[in-house]
């Protein structure tokens, strides 16, 4: 069954439907952190550490896509290669989707995220986290032991 929902996503991620370009327009006009009910991506979810309970929550954030621009020298003589354009960045759009979610959500810890959707501006990964406190999450062994490996 996961495995097909995997295919599925695959070639939709390649293809591009129109069902998925119309979802696209709607996340462009939602906030850039907005927690959803339900994971997208049911298979990804699952292996990253997602179970249908309490103190587990999904989060869909939208990253910004493109290079870095680094400011040019203003003062001093211009140097010959000023190195202003094609800077690229140190560390992927995942980790960094990963960092925002879990600077607005501090009680909660990343299980892991994927990317759900990307066109020329943005980036939507799907984030899971885990409410370690929570009752339903200290009584579940596995969770706990997955939270403590992190």
């Amino acid at each position: 069954m996961y495995s097909h929902i995997a295919e599925t996503w695959k070639s939709m991620l390649k293809t591009r439907p129109q069902e998925l370009k119309s979802k696209a327009y709607q996340w462009r006009r939602e906030s850039t952190v907005k927690r959803i009910e339900h994971p997208s991506r049911l298979d990804r979810a699952r292996a990253l550490g997602y179970k249908a309970k309490q103190g587990v929550v999904v989060v869909r954030i939208r990253v910004g896509r493109g290079g870095m621009r680094k400011q040019r020298p203003v003062a001093g003589r211009r140097p010959k290669h000023i190195g202003v354009v094609k800077i690229k960045q140190k560390i992927s759009m995942k980790r960094v989707a990963e960092r925002r979610v879990n600077e607005k959500y501090v009680n909660l810890k990343v299980m892991g995220s994927y990317l759900v959707y990307q066109d020329g501006m943005y980036s939507w990964f799907e984030v899971v986290l885990v409410d370690p406190n929570h009752p339903s999450i200290i009584k579940d062994k596995e969770m706990r032991s997955r939270i403590n490996f992190n």
